[in-house]
């Protein structure tokens, strides 16, 4: 079915092209950062997890968010999602791959993975995360394309595949959640000392990934012949509002904990520095105030009905959606957790050049990815139309 990918129209092959060079431009910023070491970076002692791991733990939480339509239509027989969910298995595929390889230039030399096959500790969350992200990649890849297949023949879906469609569900709530633990079980980073670090996380997840995929639903709209419908999307909104809600009461509790207990090291000089600055530094700040507008936004949006049924402004809702939690997951969580270093000092990130570059790069390695798996898609539903 692949052959399908390779015929579209000037539009489709433009993007293609356009993604394709980010792609050559990311390649050659991690040919550079492979040459001189991660020095390139804006990382340091101090602050060791920067861009490329906040994009790995926010896209962790995308991948997860294909449940939100596996689960309801498998499990409830909700029918309005039978024509999206394999777009949900399909974003989850792109997503985990892409998460795979900001592990990789996180790392600086992309031997070093072989630690983690070669000697493997089952001790380390590592180690867990890595098994928990390639089978979640492994079942979504078989069950979408099997089921697209199908769908072509015009035939129901082979009997096995239930099996790992049931197994995928609870499987896409466990990547999010190592990958919580990956930081809450650092007690050195009070910040992410929080027992709910994997309900944050899920929360955010249930609201991003559905987020982005009415976004690609509206596009798939626009640019295709095929109609996802209404109804799968008006069904989508309220899990996305619900879930942004139930993500800001989370933030909303760690203020509380931090600022009523008034203990300085338990996320409180941490969250001073995200949203006001602490002893003169504040890069994050701005940052973190346009999360605060944006989910504003979001919410007054989402949650009254008319405008949440309204498709201009449900898809300003999911874009403010989109881009707060990847400012408040990513940026503002993953740094913010490392500053103040131990010795109550403060030592600012910025990304560099070769962060940025290989950055967009892998982006639109996954766009790629995403974009030919949807093309395969669309075809055999035009097709079978």
């Amino acid at each position: 079915m692949l052959e399908k990918a390779l015929t579209g129209s000037n539009k489709y092959w433009r993007w293609v092209t356009f993604l394709l060079a980010l792609i050559v431009a990311g390649f050659a910023g991690y040919l550079w950062q492979l040459h001189q070491g991660l020095t390139v970076t804006g990382m340091s002692r101090d602050v060791s997890w920067g861009l490329y791991i906040a994009q790995f733990t926010f896209l962790v939480g995308v991948a997860a968010s294909a449940v939100m339509v596996v689960l309801p239509y498998y499990l409830h027989n909700v029918k309005a999602f039978g024509r999206i969910t394999v777009f949900g298995e399909f974003l989850a595929v792109a997503s985990v791959i892409m998460c795979l390889l900001f592990v990789i230039v996180d790392m600086g030399k992309p031997a070093r993975l072989l630690n983690i096959l070669l000697y493997p500790a089952p001790g380390s969350v590592m180690f867990w995360d890595m098994i928990v992200l390639n089978g979640y990649l492994i079942l979504n890849l078989v069950i979408g394309w099997n089921v697209v297949e199908a769908e072509r023949k015009s035939v129901a879906p082979p009997n096995w595949i239930k099996p790992l469609i049931y197994l995928s569900i609870p499987w896409a709530v466990s990547i999010h959640t190592v990958t919580a633990f990956l930081y809450a079980g650092l007690p050195g980073r009070h910040l992410w000392l929080t027992a709910i670090m994997a309900a944050r996380f899920l929360a955010s997840a249930f609201a991003s990934g559905p987020a982005l995929l009415i976004l690609l639903c509206f596009a798939l709209k626009r640019f295709s012949k095929f109609d996802p419908g209404r109804e799968a999307i008006q069904k989508l909104a309220p899990i996305v509002t619900y879930a942004m809600a139930l993500s800001v009461f989370f933030v909303g509790l760690e203020f509380f904990t931090a600022f009523y207990s008034q203990v300085p090291a338990h996320g409180m000089h941490s969250l001073t520095y995200l949203f006001v600055g602490l002893e003169g530094h504040g890069n994050l700040v701005p940052f973190m105030w346009i999360f605060v507008l944006l989910a504003v936004v979001a919410l007054v949006l989402l949650i009254n009905p008319k405008t949440r049924q309204r498709e201009s402004t449900l898809k300003a809702a999911c874009a403010a959606v989109f881009i707060s939690l990847w400012i408040e997951k990513g940026l503002g969580l993953v740094i913010g957790g490392f500053i103040p270093n131990a010795f109550e000092r403060v030592t600012e990130y910025a990304p560099t050049l070769p962060e940025v570059l290989i950055t967009l790069g892998i982006w639109a390695t996954g766009g790629l990815i995403l974009t030919v798996l949807y093309k395969v898609a669309i075809s055999v539903k035009e097709e079978t139309a």
